[in-house]
């Protein structure tokens, strides 16, 4: 190519991919290439999977043939989980050039060559072993928040899940390696990090230190303003964690624990590693902690074997938990899974009907939640203007807030006293007269 190259990137699925996305483009920025829009023409397209549902892997299959359309002469390069799992379904469609697995994917410029198109698509993918490498990596595609990736894999084989085979075994960064990343991040001015991984409450499984001592030397060695953690596991959140929290002025109050199901022989079944009574214990002492802190739950609905009963349990454990929302799942199977050949399959009407009585037990809690914290002040950084010219940004705990404010605030975490929710969930605030911006 006698131009710059244009190499455009499409990334699906969580924050531990956002990160890792993030890391390829520098890869290409540092290398001379031209970042441009994905709905632009491009030379080469990055697309980084996902393959935690079906409907996951159909959007990967549908992104995938859009890049093709959209750049017909473009190189294409398949990452991620999704090119992992199913590195030959993705190499049969035509026009792909390079698919790579979980290991491969950060070694993008050993396989491409000079990214020229030649015929046969490339498939590198290895095997998923107890020694798969860990990659560090942070995004910085956007001002205010950061994705800092602490940990990878996963050794909790749930019954239904993929993400070990897809991307191995328990294994993380040193604490010194993210002491440097965080550093390195709030010099580029961003105010936020999350903390993300597969299963971040696992850090350090094979090191001297766990995600306690992590969060005490992040708040001691680090700028970073503002932190949150991402999602822990009820067995994994431990009264040190949550104490530290709370007692912290870089630690945002907001928890989401994978719950998964209100019933204990679903539970079971799905292969976790705790009961309901230890998820309404962790709850608890947060809120004996953190009044006001925002506590997310994920639910499945509709796994292999879930009667109606089993539902109404659930769904009534949900209703009383003193949480602030929820994220719900309908099941998906997957294949090479243990839930994929349980018998009690539930239809998909009743599926939708059953996520459809847990999408208003969310709202509920969540407008309850919001209603709670009205007349508090809150810090909120914030992060872009809407359509109204009004800031939006959120709160440490976790609420989305609007608020009068100029452009320079953009950026900024200001004390903000939360007035009443509007119909859309979002939060109207006041900026306090007397912040210092910090």
């Amino acid at each position: 190519m006698d131009h710059t190259p244009g190499v455009a990137f499409y990334t699906l699925g969580c924050k531990l991919n956002f990160a890792e996305a993030s890391t390829i483009e520098r890869m290409f920025v540092e290398r001379g290439f031209n970042k441009i829009d994905f709905n632009s023409s491009a030379d080469i397209v990055v697309i980084n999977t996902c393959t935690v549902t079906s409907s996951a892997e159909k959007k990967c299959r549908n992104i995938i043939n859009k890049a093709i359309r959209r750049s017909p002469g473009a190189y294409i390069i398949v990452v991620g989980c999704y090119s992992q799992l199913k590195a030959y379904d993705i190499a049969k469609i035509s026009g792909v050039d390079l698919v790579l697995g979980s290991d491969e994917k950060f070694r993008i410029f050993d396989y491409a060559g000079n990214f020229k198109k030649g015929g046969e698509p490339v498939v590198y993918s290895s095997e998923i072993t107890d020694e798969s490498a860990f990659t560090s990596s942070y995004s910085l595609s956007g001002r205010t928040r950061s994705f800092l990736k602490i940990q990878d894999g996963c050794d909790y084989f749930c019954s239904y899940c993929t993400i070990p085979l897809a991307r191995g075994r328990s294994r993380s960064a040193s604490i010194e390696e993210i002491i440097l990343q965080a550093n390195k991040i709030a010099e580029c001015g961003v105010k936020e990090v999350v903390l993300t991984g597969v299963n971040i409450g696992d850090f350090g499984r094979s090191a001297p230190y766990k995600l306690p001592e992590l969060l005490i030397r992040l708040q001691e060695e680090t700028v970073v303003e503002r932190y949150r953690i991402s999602s822990v596991e009820p067995d994994l959140l431990n009264d040190e964690i949550i104490s530290l929290v709370a007692q912290s002025q870089k630690f945002a109050p907001h928890f989401h624990l994978p719950l998964q199901s209100g019933c204990d022989r679903i539970l079971k079944s799905m292969n976790r590693k705790y009961r309901k009574s230890l998820f309404t214990e962790r709850v608890e002492k947060i809120r004996e902690k953190i009044p006001d802190a925002g506590i997310g739950a994920d639910v499945i609905t509709g796994f292999p074997g879930e009667t109606e009963m089993d539902f109404n349990e659930t769904a009534e454990f949900l209703q009383n938990a003193d949480i602030a929302f929820l994220h719900i799942f309908s099941y998906s199977e997957r294949n090479n899974t243990i839930a994929s050949k349980l018998p009690g399959k539930v239809p998909p009407e009743e599926k939708e009907q059953r996520s459809k009585i847990l999408h208003r037990i969310s709202e509920e809690k969540h407008n309850s939640f919001l209603d709670r914290c009205r007349g508090q002040t809150h810090k909120v950084l914030f992060e872009e203007f809407n359509k109204k010219g009004r800031m939006l940004g959120f709160t440490g705990n976790y609420i989305r807030v609007e608020a009068p404010g100029e452009r320079k605030a953009i950026n900024s975490i200001i004390e903000v006293k939360l007035l009443a929710a509007g119909e859309d969930g979002i939060m109207k605030g006041m900026v306090k007269n007397n912040n210092k911006n910090h």
